[in-house]
């Protein structure tokens, strides 16, 4: 049950890359993205994955440490590569400030420094479907799994639980416009 939630946050994850990476080619185009969505992609980003998803990565990967150390030591510094990636969001937020404050910013810089983002959040997310999560799953026993169940709190998704938090609509919407449009790509 865990396991699936982390890795249904993944896949919603994915989507706010997915919408964030439409914005990035808006603005790369030199029109103007709709900076809503992408303050919005942030906030999220700032509020569930360090606060909810990540914690709970991190009791997994405790847990994991314990059961099969040699796996753990295949995937590294767990902890590091969050706090990696709650760095270069804070770039990202500090690059789309500065834009919206009409401060001198190389348009290169801002596509690189987000466009980083992107790509590392994808790799990490790859390497935790592909080496972490399995190794947990193979290795961490059902006494791990309730104790970890029993320090989650019962905090929703803000943005694809049912009740979406207002400051959330727009991306809400604009992913729900990507699905669509994919769909009738597929048709």
């Amino acid at each position: 049950m865990i396991m699936d939630a982390l890795r249904q946050e993944h896949r919603n994850i994915e989507k706010l890359l997915l919408v964030l990476e439409r914005e990035l080619s808006v603005f790369v185009r030199g029109e103007r993205p709709d900076y809503e969505v992408v303050r919005a992609v942030i906030a999220y980003f700032e509020v569930y994955p360090d606060a909810y998803h990540h914690p709970q990565e991190d009791m997994v990967f405790e847990k994991l440490k314990v059961r099969d150390s040699a796996g753990a030591a295949n995937i590294g510094d767990l902890g590091a590569e969050h706090r990696s990636g709650a760095e270069r969001l804070r770039r990202v937020a500090q690059a789309v400030e500065s834009i919206l404050m009409d401060r001198e910013v190389l348009r290169q810089s801002v596509d690189g420094i987000i466009r980083e983002f992107i790509e590392r959040e994808r790799r990490h997310i790859a390497m935790e479907e592909r080496d972490f999560f399995p190794a947990a799953v193979k290795a961490l026993q059902p006494q791990d799994w309730a104790e970890i169940a029993a320090t989650l709190t019962d905090q929703k998704d803000p943005l694809f639980s049912e009740t979406v938090e207002k400051r959330f609509d727009a991306v809400r919407r604009h992913i729900l416009q990507l699905e669509q449009e994919a769909e009738s790509d597929r048709a």
